[in-house]
């Protein structure tokens, strides 16, 4: 009898820490299509998925970093959902690409104009986003997850070096180092360049050898028929004077 209530006791503790397991990594997270440069342009994937067993997921909000702020920030259309995306003024300008940037995007939300995310799906937002600080290895976006019956999910709490995850830990973007194309539309226009050049180039010489080709092609057929215009000179003389001798014998 003992053995049995043990038994029970056990499997009940094991499925209650494997329940909180599964519900303490179901977070808001974000990742980058390919990777996510320092000093370049990426595009991003914020992934929500719902942990409620009777509510939707109606709305999320996704607050910026203010110690690298983002200079540009534009949103993919998603069916289903609103979206708004809040500017605010910086203190300190922001350098990019010789351009001086007086403010910066400090929020993006979706608001769902539909039943949102229902129990037991996910849903990703992407995000096009630039340019990535330079002098950092990771960006924090702390985001609000408001459901249909009003509770809100606060994924605010940032992780700490060599320590375990918080309960509700805020999204964190992972950058890679910076890449030769960071800068991306500078570097293929540069490219770009360089390419017709080389096209322009490879033209004019298929041009010049193509005319060469045709006069040293007109100069032999010039020779040969010389060459054959005397040949049949000298026959008709030939000819004349055998003529001329048959007519006199």
């Amino acid at each position: 009898m003992n053995v049995s209530r043990i038994a029970i006791a056990g499997g009940v503790a094991a499925s209650t820490v494997l329940l909180l397991a599964g519900t303490a990594s179901a977070h808001v997270s974000v990742q980058p299509q390919g990777e996510a440069a320092k000093g370049g342009y990426a595009t991003i994937n914020f992934k929500v998925p719902n942990e409620r067993d009777n509510a939707s997921t109606t709305k999320l909000e996704v607050n910026f970093p203010t110690d690298h702020p983002l200079a540009s920030v534009s949103a993919q259309a998603l069916p289903g959902w609103k979206i708004e995306i809040t500017k605010s003024k910086l203190a300190k300008p922001l350098d990019v690409h010789g351009k001086k940037i007086n403010e910066a995007v400090s929020k993006v939300t979706w608001t769902a104009d539909g039943t949102g995310i229902a129990p037991g799906y996910f849903q990703q937002f992407p995000l096009s986003v630039g340019q990535l600080p330079e002098d950092a290895d990771q960006l924090v976006f702390k985001a609000l997850q408001t459901y249909s019956n009003k509770e809100v999910v606060r994924w605010i709490e940032e992780p700490t070096a060599g320590g375990d995850e918080p309960e509700s830990p805020a999204p964190v973007l992972k950058l890679t180092a910076a890449s030769a194309d960071a800068h991306g539309a500078a570097a293929d226009d540069k490219s770009s360049d360089a390419d017709a050049a080389k096209s322009k180039d490879t033209t004019a010489s298929s041009k010049n050898a193509s005319s060469s080709s045709t006069s040293s092609s007109s100069d032999s057929t010039a020779r040969v028929l010389g060459i054959v215009g005397i040949v049949i000179g000298i026959a008709g003389v030939a000819f004349g004077v055998l003529a001329g001798r048959r007519r006199s014998a």
